[in-house]
């Protein structure tokens, strides 16, 4: 198994496994369902799977179709070491941050706090960020032109599900959420 493979797995496993973990303790400490049932959400979960499958393909076949190779070896794992930690770094503000508010796709019959502080004052929406930081992570690690076009699929998928969840939240918080988009950025600097 090579180095790419590795990187691949250790990161999911993290990653992942974080995710699950938020969704098994706040459900267990709230009672009700965290996961809404809508498509988009559904639509994303299932592209994410086929994201990490392909790049594990990619890296485990050392797919000569659609390689290139833009950087040297070393300089594409050590930017994606860089941007895995920053990914992990998001995920776990973003998980720690939302506190009871976290919700897995949009739930229209609940109610959640807006979270405004801690890495939600710099971006609106970090766990999707991460996600996004994710799919230039391994389209970098692996220099696939099949991962750049999957990757331009997942941006516009979460962004998306961003759009969907910015509706519910005028509508659930109103004026609040409003002056929330005025001052703190979808992303980071958009």
């Amino acid at each position: 198994m090579n180095a790419s493979v590795i990187f691949i797995l250790i990161h999911q496993i993290i990653f992942q496994g974080m995710f699950f973990a938020k969704n098994v303790s706040l459900h267990r400490r709230l009672g009700i369902p965290i996961r809404g049932k809508n498509r988009e959400a559904n639509l994303s979960i299932g592209f994410i799977i086929l994201f990490i499958l392909i790049s594990l393909l990619l890296g485990l076949f050392e797919a000569p179709f659609g390689t290139f190779n833009l950087l040297k070896r070393t300089s594409a794992l050590a930017i994606a070491l860089t941007l895995i930690v920053a990914n992990l770094l998001v995920a776990v503000a973003s998980l720690a941050g939302l506190r009871d508010s976290w919700r897995v796709g949009v739930m229209e019959d609940q109610q959640t706090d807006l979270i405004e502080g801690g890495i939600y004052s710099f971006s609106r929406n970090p766990y999707f960020l991460s996600y996004l930081i994710m799919f230039v992570d391994y389209t970098v690690l692996l220099q696939n032109i099949i991962l750049i076009v999957l990757s331009l699929i997942g941006f516009a998928m979460i962004h998306l599900m961003v759009l969907k969840e910015e509706k519910h939240l005028i509508a659930l918080h109103g004026g609040k959420y409003r002056q929330y988009q005025k001052r703190v950025p979808r992303y980071i600097i958009i």
